[in-house]
């Protein structure tokens, strides 16, 4: 078996990678001349700790990363461009942090907040998701990563039976966006079925998550034989299918189980030759760890068995 680049997902279990916020209501009630200076060092800081990331995963042969959605506090608030601005003028230091990342050869994936639903019913709620996925292509831009898949926007399907209206908006979102955006299964509104022809028709790749869909369809283990048929079919959404991504996380409690172990305890069998896997797990690079360790025994006893076969 040939070890795929394992992803780490925003943080660490540890104290290595961690990042600061501030909430909407702390912000709000800082005095106007208060709030540049507030969010200018706390978004220096969350580079300088962003460029760290980098530094962390170089340091441990991690070359995927999925970078925090959070970094930017509000950057995308409704009538109020300081976040905005003050980023702006952080640009170089942005443009270092992701030049880390690129040095690195690392890939660098961003999945924002579940309040994005581009293919909601109701105007305000899409016009504020377009907003907010806007400045995340504002930030990727920033970092100098590409306007290709190979940095991805990650979205789910939003509004179950929408996909039409979905696919509609996508080619009107800025290129920043709609040039790196992919789509994933949920476990509700969009199984791969669902999203499968969204992907198409809109010229994105889909990201196939196989818990998602175990649960969402209450199969009995993720080595399901359509696991396979949904990795492949995702696969041919990707230009070059060599970046395919796909999503691994296990139940607490069996394979239907929503939450998410603290390391992966299965593998499954359709992953064997995905190039590129997002470990959603609590453990973080502990699970990392583990999975490199697991795979790395299991390519070792299959080496053996081949050699004991001459």
């Amino acid at each position: 078996m040939t070890i795929p680049n394992l992803g780490l997902v925003c943080i660490t279990f540890g104290p290595e990678v961690r990042f600061r916020t501030i909430t909407l209501t702390r912000y709000r009630s800082l005095p106007e001349k208060s709030r540049w200076g507030t969010l200018q060092e706390l978004y220096a800081d969350n580079i300088a700790r962003l460029k760290g990331a980098a530094a962390y995963c170089t340091a441990n042969g991690i070359r995927l990363y999925r970078m925090s959605a959070a970094l930017f506090p509000m950057l995308d608030l409704s009538g109020d461009d300081t976040g905005h601005a003050v980023l702006q003028a952080l640009a170089p230091q942005l443009a270092a942090a992701g030049a880390a990342f690129g040095a690195a050869g690392i890939r660098v994936l961003i999945h924002p907040d579940q309040f994005i639903v581009l293919s909601s019913e109701r105007p305000d709620v899409v016009l504020r998701s377009v907003q907010a996925i806007t400045a995340h292509g504002l930030v990727m831009d920033l970092l100098g990563f590409s306007r290709t898949p190979w940095n991805t926007i990650l979205l789910h399907g939003g509004k179950g039976g929408r996909a039409a209206e979905l696919v509609a908006i996508i080619p009107t979102l800025p290129d920043a966006v709609r040039l790196r955006l992919c789509l994933e299964n949920d476990e509700r509104a969009y199984g791969p079925a669902e999203l499968l022809p969204v992907c198409q028709a809109a010229g994105v790749p889909m990201i196939f998550d196989a818990h998602h869909h175990v649960v969402r369809e209450k199969l009995v283990s993720q080595n399901d034989p359509s696991v396979r048929e949904w990795v492949l079919a995702a696969r041919a959404t990707w230009t070059p299918p060599e970046w395919q991504v796909v999503h691994l996380s296990n139940g607490i409690d069996g394979p239907q189980d929503r939450r998410h172990t603290d390391l992966i305890t299965h593998f499954p069998d359709a992953y064997r030759d995905v190039p590129w896997i997002e470990v959603e797990a609590k453990g973080k690079e502990q699970a990392l760890a583990g999975l490199k360790a697991l795979m790395s025994d299991k390519e070792e006893r299959a080496s053996q068995l081949l050699g004991d076969a001459f």
